[in-house]
């Protein structure tokens, strides 16, 4: 049986190592891919004009009168003192032909105490710029810029895949760790003083053994971020009811014209704190989404600049019909059946975000530990490969060396 573990775990990693190198490298940058990026773009996200912020939905006003192809798709509804006021935007339809217009941005940054714009760029874009490198790196991580073909995201299920590999290769790679109960220790230890081979197998061996919980952690939250719907709902709904997954619920009816989308953001702003307070949220409306196309809007709920969720299990949302204000959908954190929480801990747990900062800080250090176990694994394989080789090489050689002497003798 072991031979045959070694076999699949050799296979196993070096089908995925190029993957998780990336992915862990990534992972360890996105973990403070907000510090970053701000660091990086002063000028993108820090505002200096003192004042009282104009409220959210002139600042969307301003913004599509100013960029009458754009509709603001998300905006905050509130801001921290000091920083810009960051709202998502789509192409608007041509009223024409219904084709969206083009539009090289995707994100604007206004001062929001005057409105005037600080920025723009188009997040997510494959550019080393330093204005789109953390976003470029987030993209990378999730979807290596795989394209997107016959409705299927390679760039999604080839991670998913990658993830699900990578779990049942981390339960192999424990048993092979500990071949009896006597050698336990070996298995923890760090032969550094002898370094070379011996040292690079023990980081291989060694590192993922003290690490393994949190890399299985990983590996099982990495397929649920991308293959959720496809694979990791339907499996946990076979022991726990869930509640329809809100950010996925399309409002029935004709897309919204852009008057009734206007009066539908003013009305849903408006009744945003009364609808949390009925359900129970103590968290003030921090951002809405919209998606006109479909008749959705959606409101978070959540301190000035918290729309990424610092801790715990992330943001409160609430997804309503944009022409009945019906509440469609609802994710409160915390609540629901165990299936559902254990959904919605899924990303603050890919994320470390659950435990706050002493969790980002472990799942970026597991970010790098992934990417060294890629290498170090792929560096014991060629040892290994070389080492086979090598009999083989001799053994050729020899038999070589005997047919020359055999026919030497026929010769004679």
């Amino acid at each position: 049986m072991r031979p045959l573990l070694v076999r699949l775990h050799r296979w196993f990693g070096l089908g995925i190592a190029a993957f998780l190198f990336l992915a862990g490298l990534t992972g360890a940058v996105i973990a403070w891919d907000h510090e970053l990026d701000a660091l990086l773009n002063p000028t993108f996200f820090r505002s200096a004009t003192p004042g009282t912020p104009l409220p959210a939905l002139e600042l969307a006003r301003r913004l599509e009168a100013a960029e009458p192809h754009a509709v603001v798709t998300f905006m905050p509804l509130s801001v921290e003192p000091g920083h810009t006021w960051i709202a998502q935007v789509a192409p608007r339809p041509n009223p024409e032909n219904q084709a969206p217009y083009t539009l090289d941005f995707n994100q604007v940054a206004l001062d929001p105490v005057t409105g005037e714009e600080q920025g723009r760029r188009m997040w997510g874009k494959a550019s080393l710029a330093r204005q789109n490198l953390i976003p470029f790196l987030y993209q990378l991580h999730y979807t290596l810029f795989m394209p997107t073909k016959m409705g299927i995201d390679f760039g999604v299920w080839t991670m998913g895949v990658v993830g699900m590999v990578w779990l049942l290769d981390g339960f192999i790679a424990i048993v092979l760790a500990f071949p009896s109960p006597k050698s336990w220790r070996k298995s923890l230890a760090f032969r550094v003083k002898r370094g070379g081979y011996a040292l690079t197998f023990d980081l291989h061996r060694s590192g993922g053994v003290w690490l393994w919980g949190l890399l299985t952690v990983v590996a099982v939250t990495s397929i649920s971020m991308n293959l959720g719907a496809q694979i990791v709902r339907p499996v946990v709904s076979m022991f726990s009811t869930l509640a329809p997954d809100p950010f996925r619920i399309v409002a029935p009816g004709p897309a919204l014209t852009p008057a009734e989308a206007t009066a539908a953001r003013e009305r849903i702003v408006a009744e945003a704190a009364g609808m949390g307070r009925r359900e129970g949220i103590t968290a003030p409306p921090g951002g809405l989404f919209g998606l006109p196309t479909s008749g959705v809007y959606g409101v978070g709920y959540f301190e000035a600049g918290n729309d990424h969720g610092d801790a715990g299990l992330g943001n409160a949302w609430l997804i309503l019909n944009a022409r009945t204000g019906q509440v469609l959908g609802k994710q409160i954190p915390g609540r629901g059946s165990a299936g559902d929480i254990f959904m919605q801990a899924q990303f603050p747990l890919h994320s470390g975000r659950i435990a706050g900062l002493p969790g980002r800080i472990a799942i970026s250090f597991t970010g790098v530990v992934v990417a060294m176990l890629s290498v170090t694994g792929v560096l014991i394989w060629l040892k290994k490969a070389r080492a086979r080789r090598k009999p083989a090489k001799q053994a050729k050689q020899a038999k070589a060396a005997s047919t020359i002497v055999t026919r030497e003798r026929a010769a004679n």
